[in-house]
């Protein structure tokens, strides 16, 4: 049903203005021709009438949105991959999932055993050989991924309806309207992007606006300049570079709307924020399993993350008693393509999600306290700190590893680790294995090496004594 509901979008905005990004511009009749025709070339490549398995690889610009929409229209299924995933990675994705194709920028390290097979507009393509893979649910037409606890990206299969709900009720909760030009920095493979800014702008006539490369306060300004936004979209590493610099109001007078998630929004940011431009910034909360699931009408006032948009439910503990926060929403994930059960056994009966947040509601609002699971949240991006240690092991040198989250100097969090090593180890080692291998957000950017892993007495690693190593002025080896 999803390149129904989009290719009606397109056609029933005609000749306004529905994406842009440095070079290009395609209004919604534009977007439609283009991604048809792309879509022919995608059937030339792969003939047939089965769901082919086509991964995106790219950072945010028109051509990523025409080659989304191009896999849609050839009967096939996106899998949006992110693009600082390094060559192990994609590698391991690939093989879990089956890709009969990768849709890549043309430096992007693929696979070795990947055929270059032609282009897509300006992005290139590779050609896997077939193989066993895992049958895809019936009801699949997007696949995104998110750090699993198993050291493996885990694959969610969604249904169209559940991308469909996820864009109209993420309009609908948060006012986004025809009359709204969004500006989004965050990564499209990515649910803050995903469900803000791609078929949520289509389905209403907005425009939107892709920004690539590091968010800046001086890239973001003149963008906000340039494109007359309405609405900013950004991870919490794009506020704190705003903050920290004299702000220039006069680029940020058509914003109303400033939107924040994937990680902790600082207190002091988001008031400074506020303070400089006269807007509002809003950290809304939602999960890669489940969609855009809270906006605060008010973020000013609002207690905590606001309410639930339309179509979802919560449950959480009470300010007392913070407990785990479970969610029920129409844009619900099916389940984990590469682990058959776990999405199933973290989901109760009732069909609610545990999302390993902690909380409690205030007058029906969200407020988050804490986290249940390991995964890091650095910069907006999930770290599974299983996976990086595990490659830190195969490190020459290197006995052992630990990672995990820090405070750095900047009251900031941080991704840490701790190794076991003789002394005298070059740690440039062990990060040029790392770049080898992983994206370079996964590199920690603080390491401590010991002759042990200090640990408790269920033989668990002790946290608190691994964290305090970080205390001292040289933690930033």
């Amino acid at each position: 049903m999803l390149v129904d509901v989009m290719t009606g979008a397109l056609r029933e905005h005609g000749d306004s203005l529905a994406v842009a990004d440095r070079h290009t511009r395609l209004t919604y009749r534009e977007l439609d021709q283009a991604s048809a025709d792309q879509s022919e070339a995608l059937r030339a490549v792969l003939p047939g009438s089965d769901r082919h398995r086509v991964g995106i690889q790219a950072g945010n610009s028109v051509a990523y949105v025409v080659a989304y929409l191009a896999v849609l229209k050839a009967g096939s299924v996106p899998f949006l991959v992110d693009r600082l995933s390094g060559p192990r990675e994609t590698a391991v994705i690939q093989q879990d999932c089956g890709f009969d194709l990768l849709v890549h920028e043309e430096n992007t390290p693929v696979p070795e055993y990947a055929a270059r097979c032609g282009t897509l507009g300006p992005l290139h393509l590779s050609r896997f050989a077939a193989g066993d893979r895992p049958d895809l649910h019936d009801a699949t037409e997007v696949c995104r991924f998110t750090s699993g606890s198993t050291g493996r990206p885990s694959c969610i299969e969604f249904s169209g309806r559940a991308v469909e709900r996820a864009a109209v009720n993420w309009a609908e909760g948060s006012g986004l309207s025809g009359d709204d030009t969004i500006m989004c920095f965050a990564a499209l493979s990515n649910g803050l992007a995903f469900n803000t800014s791609l078929l949520s702008a289509f389905a209403v006539g907005a425009r939107l606006h892709l920004a690539g490369g590091l968010p800046t306060a001086g890239a973001v300004t003149r963008l906000l300049a340039m494109s007359g936004a309405t609405r900013l979209v950004g991870f919490p590493a794009l506020y704190e570079s705003l903050v920290r610099r004299p702000v220039d109001p006069a680029p940020f007078r058509h914003l109303r709307t400033a939107i924040s998630s994937a990680a902790p929004l600082r207190p002091q940011t988001k008031q400074e924020f506020t303070d400089r431009t006269g807007v509002a910034l809003q950290n809304y909360f939602g999960v890669a399993e489940a969609g855009p699931l809270t906006f605060a009408t008010d973020p000013l006032t609002d207690p905590g993350l606001g309410k639930p948009l339309p179509g979802v439910f919560l449950r959480a503990g009470t300010a007392g008693e913070p407990g785990p926060v479970e969610v029920l929403s129409e844009s619900m994930g099916t389940r984990y393509l590469n682990a058959p059960g776990l999405l199933e056994s973290r989901t109760g009966k009732d069909g609610y999600y545990r999302t390993g947040d902690l909380g409690h509601l205030v007058d029906g609002s969200l407020v988050l306290t804490g986290r249940a699971s390991q995964v890091i949240n650095i910069g907006g991006r999930k770290v599974d700190a299983i996976e990086v240690a595990e490659v830190l092991r195969g490190a020459d040198g290197v006995l052992d590893a630990v990672v995990l989250e820090v405070t750095d100097r900047h009251g900031g969090s941080a991704l840490a680790a701790v190794l076991v090593a003789a002394p005298g180890l070059d740690l440039a080692g062990p990060r040029r294995h790392l770049a080898a291998s992983l994206a370079p957000y996964k590199t920690p950017s603080l390491i401590r090496v010991v002759s042990e892993i200090p640990r408790g007495s269920a033989g668990k690693p002790a946290t608190a004594v691994l964290r305090s190593l970080f205390e001292a002025p040289d933690a930033a080896g």
